[in-house]
Formats: structure tokens, C-alpha cells, sequence
């Protein structure tokens, strides 16, 4: 028969000590998780209240949520005796490892959020990034998504992006549209800048502040050019552009003003 278990002793050495331990563990865990809920609901708000980026608020906080939850569950169980010292070293290098092999997601994701803090661009601009050109569509943690002019989806990595030159052509309310029209050598060059000035005066479009500019820009090998350089809101750039294009030419036809095509002279010599 086994000898008789002392319940006093039980209740010393077993029982009450880590029953405290444990009621205490999960009054650190419970009321933690509450502290960290209410610190996490307080930096959302401040974050909106400063109007960041809702995608930035959601991934921020998660991130906060997660980690602030790591150091609760740390401190409880170190109340139970656990060495918690070897636990944060494993975390770590399991950390370590996941960061190297995730290396270029990570990047993307670094990217991404620069990109949403520091706003080069915002859903709707016509941009220039990553290779791709076209209207922005969303900017998530990873990628982003621009729309082309020929209505083709491009999904460019963060990464990518930021690590070139970006070109946002909405970024400004106004734009210069640059164009050069070529005039043959035979033929008036005053009266070429009269007709494209007068083609420039008649467009709605064009700002009178800045002014526009046409000018003599190059004396080419088969053409006299001009520098053609109004400025338009960023939404008529393409319009005038293309309607300037054809109202020069239609201009020069009538007036017989010729835009030459590339040509050389060839002189051969007499022979003796």
C-alpha cells in the first residue's frame, strides 16, 4: 500500500505556489491583451485622425497588435518559470531566417509602405514607373496597379518602382506641351511663326499665364525648326497636342508653306 500523500505538504510546495503562478500568468495575459487592444485602438485613431492611408493604418496596427501581444505572452509565461531567454533568441533566428528568405517580398513590402507614407503618386494619376506607364489603380503593401492608355492591367512590385525614377504627369495642374515643326529653307519663316502663333492664339486652351513660346530652335539639315511651347491644364495636354498638330498642318498647306522631308545635297565633282 502506498504510504499516505501529506495534503498539507501537497497544498505548500505544489498547489498554492503554482496556482498563484498561473492565476497570475493569466491575469498578465488577459489584462494585457486588453492594454494592448486599447493602445492599438488609440494609434488607429490618432493615425486616421492624421489621414493616412488606410491600408497603412490596417498593416501598422496588425504589426503593432502582434508584437506588443508577444512581449504580454513573454511576461506571462516567464511568471511560470519558463526561460523565456532562449524562447526570444529562437524568435529571433526564426526571424532571421524568415527576413532572408523572404528577402525580395520584404523589400516589395518596405517599398510599399514608403510609397503610401511618402504619396509620390495616389490612385488616379497618370504616371511613369517601373517600366510601365498608365492611371494608378491601387497601391497595396506589395504591388501596385496602374491602368495603360490601351486599357491593359500592369502590376509592378513596390520594389521596382521605387528604385527608379518616377514620373507623375498629374502631379502639377499645369504642363507644357513641347512640340518642333519644320519649315523648308525656301520658304518664309515670318510668316510660318505668324500662322503658328495665330494657331496657338485661337485654341482656348492654351494659358495666357505663362506665355507662349515659338521660336527658331534649330537650323536643321533639311528644315528650319520651330520650338512650339504653350501651356495647357494637364488634362488638355494630349488634345492640343494632337489638335495643334493637325492644325499646322492644314495651315501650312493653304499658305504653301513646306514641311520638308529629310533630304541631302549630294555635289559631285567634274571630271578633268
Amino acid at each position: 500500500m502506498p504510504e499516505n500523500i501529506d495534503i498539507n505538504a501537497l497544498l505548500q510546495t505544489y498547489i498554492i505556489p503554482w496556482g498563484g503562478r498561473i492565476i497570475l500568468a493569466l491575469a498578465i495575459f488577459y489584462i494585457g491583451r486588453m492594454v494592448v487592444g486599447t493602445v492599438v485602438g488609440l494609434i488607429v485613431k490618432f493615425m486616421r485622425a492624421r489621414r493616412m492611408d488606410e491600408v497603412l493604418v490596417r498593416f501598422l496596427s496588425a504589426i503593432l497588435r502582434w508584437v506588443l501581444l508577444l512581449f504580454v505572452i513573454i511576461a506571462a509565461l516567464s511568471q511560470l518559470g519558463i526561460d523565456t531567454t532562449s524562447m526570444v533568441a529562437l524568435l529571433g533566428a526564426a526571424g532571421l531566417a524568415i527576413g532572408l528568405s523572404l528577402q525580395s517580398s520584404l523589400s516589395n513590402l518596405a517599398a510599399g509602405v514608403l510609397l503610401i507614407i511618402f504619396r509620390p503618386f495616389t490612385k488616379g494619376d497618370f504616371v511613369e514607373a517601373g517600366n510601365a506607364m498608365g492611371t494608378i489603380e491601387s497601391i497595396s503593401i506589395f504591388t501596385t496597379t496602374m491602368t495603360t492608355p490601351d486599357n491593359k492591367e500592369v502590376i509592378i512590385p513596390n520594389g521596382a518602382i521605387l528604385s527608379n525614377n518616377i514620373t507623375n504627369y498629374s502631379a502639377r495642374p499645369t504642363r507644357r506641351v513641347d512640340m518642333v515643326f519644320g519649315v523648308s529653307y525656301g520658304d518664309d519663316i515670318r510668316k510660318a511663326k505668324q500662322l503658328l502663333e495665330e494657331i496657338i492664339a485661337a485654341d482656348e486652351r492654351v494659358l495666357a499665364d505663362p506665355p507662349p513660346r515659338i521660336v527658331v530652335g534649330e537650323l536643321a539639315d533639311s528644315s528650319v525648326n520651330f520650338l512650339v511651347r504653350p501651356w495647357v491644364n494637364s488634362a488638355d495636354y494630349w488634345p492640343v497636342f494632337w489638335d495643334t498638330t493637325e492644325a499646322v498642318k492644314l495651315k501650312f498647306d493653304e499658305a504653301g508653306i513646306t514641311i520638308p522631308f529629310p533630304q541631302m545635297d549630294v555635289h559631285m565633282p567634274e571630271k578633268t
